[in-house]
């Protein structure tokens, strides 16, 4: 058998993976006859170092969660639940506390009301934004599910656009990042909120770190202190020692199936910083003057599953460096790259064609522990402009912090993997698809 590299020179065999048929192929480290064990027992050993990284990571920010926890006095009485109007909800107001002090920022609100990740987003941002103001995204399109919610795409009653709210959006840098001197320029008197994506999206593009994002907060104040920067936290939470809202955002908000729920929480969503603009957006979920609203008996789940979020971050962080590794050693351009800083949960992988994102879906599908019998196929979804394919074979539906990849079939065929339990578990899954894909061929 030929010699398989991962991480070091190349050794070019022009064979095939799997058995299939060789040819040859200039762009990658490739191997002689290897099967996805093989290829993924390397990369995984290659690894070790930086899972050592990503422990100490999890460490310190399950010790900021222990500390909210302590701090707040969480006990099991705030386990219970209410109905209703949700008056005298003490677990409700408790999460609220807790995750205030996690994210850094004077206030928070953790509802099981919010559905999604855009419909936390959509408060946030009609908590701040009235007729006449602009909204200002800085780094070029928003994830697809907020376009309708913009108005940019559609003609939605409800939109942004529908209540005479403009929108622009400053284009990224040739290379996919953040162009924060242009966006400057691109400030007007009518910019009220500037949004800032944290995530990639359905983008090729690097996802923006804590650093990165404290840099366009401060140079956006430095021209107009009263701008709101709104930052779209999806995906990100608990990845970095620090929250967009520990350098100086206004506003941010995100999904509990996503990080923050820790695979406990069935639905939900949060939105957290300035007390006036939490407020209203508590007031746009509901109405004004009607409190909290209630629990409806998640405190529970709530608060486990964000004691339980920094180490399933910490899995999962682990899991989509693996498929970095494995599918950049197979020639596939990813996003991410295997050595790169990570800020989100978010893994992309180029794979060239309508075939291999499906293929690659099926693989993660009938490697998932619910509907492993289930094969993904193509379909147009609510809040999507193109076709998109979704494996998520997940105890909670369209849970991303489970194991799941997703995307959109278009050009250039990019499918988005993300999420894992266990990283192992993403283990099992690029077993089959090194084999099932093989390596970049065009």
């Amino acid at each position: 058998m030929g010699d398989f590299n991962i991480g070091g020179s190349a050794n070019f065999c022009f064979c095939a993976v799997g058995g299939s048929s060789g040819r040859r192929r200039p762009r990658g480290r490739l191997v002689c006859r290897v099967t996805g064990d093989e290829v993924v027992d390397q990369a995984i050993a290659s690894l070790r170092p930086d899972f050592e990284k990503v422990d100490a990571l999890v460490q310190n920010n399950l010790g900021r969660v222990l500390d909210a926890f302590q701090e707040h006095r969480v006990g099991s009485q705030h386990f219970a639940g209410n109905t209703g109007y949700g008056h005298g909800d003490e677990g409700r107001d408790v999460i609220d506390r807790v995750y205030a002090s996690i994210f850094g920022c004077e206030s928070a609100l953790v509802r099981v009301q919010f559905f999604s990740g855009t419909h936390a987003i959509a408060a946030a941002l009609f908590a701040a934004l009235r007729p006449g103001d602009e909204l200002l995204s800085a780094v070029g399109e928003p994830y697809d599910t907020l376009e309708e919610v913009i108005g940019s795409r559609g003609d939605a009653p409800g939109s942004l656009a529908y209540y005479g709210i403009s929108y622009r959006e400053h284009p990224l840098l040739p290379d996919g990042t953040a162009d924060i001197a242009g966006l400057i320029e691109a400030i007007s008197p009518n910019t009220k909120v500037v949004l800032i994506q944290r995530s990639c999206g359905y983008s090729w593009r690097p996802s923006l770190s804590v650093a990165t994002i404290s840099e366009i907060i401060a140079a956006i104040k430095a021209v107009n202190p009263n701008i709101v920067c709104f930052v779209d936290n999806c995906f990100g939470e608990l990845t970095e020692l620090r929250e967009p809202t520990h350098v100086g955002a206004d506003l941010v908000a995100g999904s509990l199936i996503k990080n923050c729920g820790g695979t406990l929480a069935p639905t939900g969503g949060y939105v957290a910083g300035r007390r006036d603009l939490v407020k209203a957006a508590a007031n746009r979920l509901s109405a004004p003057g009607v409190a909290g609203g209630p629990s409806l008996g998640f405190n529970k789940q709530f608060l486990q599953g964000l004691f339980l979020a920094p180490q399933i971050v910490g899995e999962s962080l682990k899991g989509v460096k693996l498929v970095s590794r494995v599918m950049s050693e197979l020639g596939y351009s990813v996003n991410p790259k295997p050595e790169d800083t990570r800020t989100d949960i978010i893994q992309a992988i180029r794979l060239g064609s309508r075939e291999r994102v499906l293929e690659f879906c099926k693989c993660v599908q009938r490697n998932s522990p619910v509907g492993s019998y289930i094969e993904p196929t193509a379909g147009i979804t609510p809040g999507y402009g193109d076709e998109v394919v979704f494996a998520d074979g997940n105890f909670v539906d369209g849970s991303t912090l489970e194991l799941s990849a997703d995307g959109p079939l278009r050009e250039p065929y990019i499918v988005f993997a993300q999420g894992g339990t266990h990283w192992t578990h993403w283990s099992l899954v690029l077993r089959q698809i090194v084999d099932e894909i093989g390596p970049y061929d065009q």
